[in-house]
């Protein structure tokens, strides 16, 4: 899927807290992943990209050794030199925090590669060196243990739940300094346009609550508020 220009830089700009409200207006309830948080602060605006999945299980002993890496097509490994440019790699974990879910090396190829990002439910080990990347991560911290002990990489890009939401292949993730929106694919433009529109909005309505006002009338704002909005719209385009 190839997300248009104009849809992009839209959503590198709105936060993940008007997307909620714009997923919510449009009967979407469970669109943010839980348990995550940023790790890395790449320059470049929110991490914007359609989703490549891993899907792990459980591990099994006598399946998952060291010896497993040394096939290329270990469905881990494929999926860092398969991700076309500009996806997220999202990577469900099953929300299991004790072993990680990846490490600097993969992070690193997965940046070379031209990947936009990386979302796991789990933890990554050398998180301290991968928090100093100039390259998008959100996870559940850190974890030294590797993946093998309690994941067995099992899929990619199928239907997934990451921290709890359905994620698809080709949905667009989106993420900023409070965390990741899920947005079904075939929304993304209207709710990147609607979005802005509303943080337009709302930066009118916050000048006003500084300047005074109450909450009724303004927020959410009646017909009077609308109309002074557009004036101050007009004269900003002006």
């Amino acid at each position: 899927m190839e997300l248009k220009n104009d849809t992009v830089k839209r959503l590198r700009e709105v936060s993940t807290a008007t997307l909620c409200t714009q997923l919510f207006k449009r009967g979407f309830r469970n669109v943010y992943i839980q348990g995550i948080k940023r790790l890395t602060t790449p320059s470049g605006g929110n991490l914007v990209g359609p989703a490549f999945t891993v899907r792990n299980i459980p591990a099994r002993e006598d399946i998952d050794q060291l010896s497993a890496f040394d096939n290329p097509e270990h469905p881990q490994r494929k999926a860092i030199e398969s991700i076309p440019p500009g996806h997220v790699l999202v990577i469900d974990t099953r929300g299991e925090k004790r072993v990680a879910s990846g490490g600097q090396i993969l992070t690193t190829r997965l940046k070379v590669r031209g990947a936009a990002g990386l979302v796991s439910d789990g933890p990554v080990r050398d998180s301290g060196e991968i928090a100093k990347m100039d390259f998008a991560v959100f996870c559940a911290g850190g974890s030294a243990p590797l993946n093998l002990i309690h994941h067995h990489a099992i899929d990619l890009n199928v239907p997934i739940g990451c921290g709890g939401v359905a994620v698809y292949p080709g949905d667009v993730i989106v993420g900023d300094e409070e965390g990741v929106v899920v947005i079904p694919a075939h929304l993304a433009d209207e709710v990147a346009a609607d979005a802005a529109e509303q943080e337009k909005l709302e930066i009118f309505l916050l000048e006003r609550v500084q300047n005074g006002a109450g909450l009724p009338g303004t927020y959410p704002p009646n017909a009077a508020t609308r109309a002074a909005y557009e004036e101050w719209r007009k004269k900003r385009n002006a």
